[in-house]
């Protein structure tokens, strides 16, 4: 692991670190900050996944989570998006698809299956890096993410409902399958088959039978997005009808940005803090 930088930061560290990834076949890049409890022992890990043109840096820089991250005692990780690089088959100039837009899942078709494994990458690798060099309580994990990020948020946890013991979403992807930047997406990493496509949608995975203890979700108002693309009336319904406990926050006036989540970002922290046991 090569450390790109380090900051100190509300009496934490705010560093940025690249390695060269077996499940990408690429070098990724990372962020994490270490907040001031865990020179004192390994502290609870919150892990964010971000959305759709972005990397580690747009919530490291516009996020805001540092103060209530050390205030918390969390450690807060920040992965890419998506494998990077010339190698790395792409979609110049669509913004839905391809580098910045890997949707958190293990692509099965042809360019894509070589090098666009994020699903794999966090919940595996990526998760065996954090464990060995930082002080980090594997035992107390949550995760949380903004729109494309939410939609990976919600899936892993969904699939993972004992490692995590907290999820929460700014403005999720709730119904990726059906949803209009989405579903094209799915396709092209995932093939035809539609059945293929439920492992990656919480929607239909709920339907499907996997369960978490709750969710915590916070939705602008005045999102372009909210009724095209995001959705949250459908996971709403769904996890209704499985009898999963949902907070469902409509923010008044609020849109998709880093505005947006920087809001509210203290409460997702404090949210999960309070369940991963500070």
């Amino acid at each position: 692991m090569e450390t790109i930088s380090t900051a100190k930061s509300h009496g934490g560290v705010q560093g940025v670190y690249r390695h060269q990834s077996k499940t990408t076949s690429t070098p990724m890049t990372f962020a994490v900050f270490v907040p001031p409890p865990a020179a004192d022992g390994p502290v609870p890990v919150l892990w964010y996944l971000s959305g759709l043109t972005c990397s580690h840096a747009n919530v490291m820089e516009k996020g805001e989570y540092r103060a209530a991250a050390a205030a918390q005692g969390v450690i807060i990780v920040a992965p890419d998006t998506s494998p990077r690089g010339e190698e790395v088959a792409d979609e110049p100039g669509n913004w839905q698809f391809g580098s910045g837009a890997g949707f958190y899942l293990d692509a099965t078709q042809a360019p894509y299956a070589t090098h666009y494994r994020m699903y794999s990458y966090i919940v595996e690798e990526l998760t065996a890096l954090i464990a060995a060099e930082f002080p980090a309580d594997m035992s107390r994990q949550g995760i949380f993410g903004h729109s494309m990020g939410g939609h990976g948020a919600l899936t892993i946890a969904l699939k993972h409902p004992d490692r995590f013991k907290s999820c929460s979403a700014f403005a999720p992807i709730t119904e990726p399958s059906t949803a209009d930047w989405s579903r094209p997406a799915l396709e092209k990493y995932l093939g035809t088959d539609a059945r293929a496509w439920r492992a990656y949608d919480a929607v239909a995975l709920i339907e499907d039978g996997k369960r978490f203890p709750e969710f915590l979700v916070d939705q602008g108002s005045a999102d372009p997005f909210l009724e095209t693309g995001l959705r949250p009336q459908l996971l709403a319904a769904a996890c209704a009808a499985a009898s999963i406990p949902l907070t469902l926050n409509l923010r008044e006036g609020y849109d998709h940005s880093y505005f947006f989540i920087s809001t509210f970002m203290a409460d997702h922290i404090a949210w999960h803090a309070a369940r991963l046991g500070r």
